[in-house]
């Protein structure tokens, strides 16, 4: 199953209103499940998302979690499927 690790830089003090942010966009999303964690070291978050469609991961990040404001910067790990 596709599957995306989003690593997230946040503005100072701002992760629980982007972590309600993130929730409110894949809550609603079928066939995707997720978890988000907040993180110490050099990145605030930690997104998990798979589903079946990888390409839609990809449009949900680019699209959606990319642009929450105060989201400084992401790094995005997509899992690789044959070493699983």
């Amino acid at each position: 199953m596709p599957t995306s690790f989003v690593l997230i830089n946040s503005e100072l003090s701002y992760d629980m209103e982007i972590i309600s942010k993130i929730k409110d966009i894949l809550v609603g999303e079928k066939d995707l499940t997720y978890e988000i964690q907040g993180v110490y070291g050099v990145y605030d978050l930690v997104v998990k998302i798979s589903s079946d469609d990888g390409e839609k991961i990809r449009k949900i990040i680019t699209n959606n979690i990319r642009k929450i404001d105060r989201v400084q910067s992401t790094l995005t790990m997509m899992v690789i499927e044959e070493q699983e």
